[in-house]
């Protein structure tokens, strides 16, 4: 999916725009999907792809809703060097919106965890069969 920085801002909030077009950061413990326990699954917010299931999700008391394993193929990485580290940074496979990292301090069975802002997700319930 590719727009315009302009169409971006239009269809974004200015804080969904800053942290997933300009590569920002929410402010830990503040997202509205930090303590989120419901069944379903985590789409982007700019194109609506879904990237996480709420069957990966855990509490890693980092400030961020966090998971141990993207859906596959729907998340990519890129080697982040900004404000003097080396992390992994997490996209949007679709739209190369931002997420957040994922590092090597998961639980198992993967031992990762996908640090993700909650401003670059929304979620949708589980369908009930």
């Amino acid at each position: 999916m590719k727009l315009t920085e302009q169409q971006w801002q239009q269809r974004l909030t200015e804080e969904q725009y800053r942290v997933t077009r300009l590569k920002g950061t929410e402010y830990p413990f503040t997202g509205q999907l930090l303590h989120h326990t419901a069944d379903g699954t985590y789409h982007c917010i700019c194109c609506g792809a879904v990237l996480f299931s709420s069957d990966t999700k855990f509490d890693a008391g980092c400030g961020w809703p966090s998971f141990y394993q993207a859906l596959e193929g729907r998340v990519k990485y890129h080697t982040d060097t900004s404000h003097g580290m080396q992390r992994t940074e997490i996209v949007c496979s679709n739209c190369d919106a931002h997420l957040g990292h994922v590092f090597e301090d998961g639980p198992a069975p993967t031992g990762q965890r996908y640090c993700v802002n909650s401003v670059s997700l929304r979620f949708q319930h589980a369908t009930k069969t």
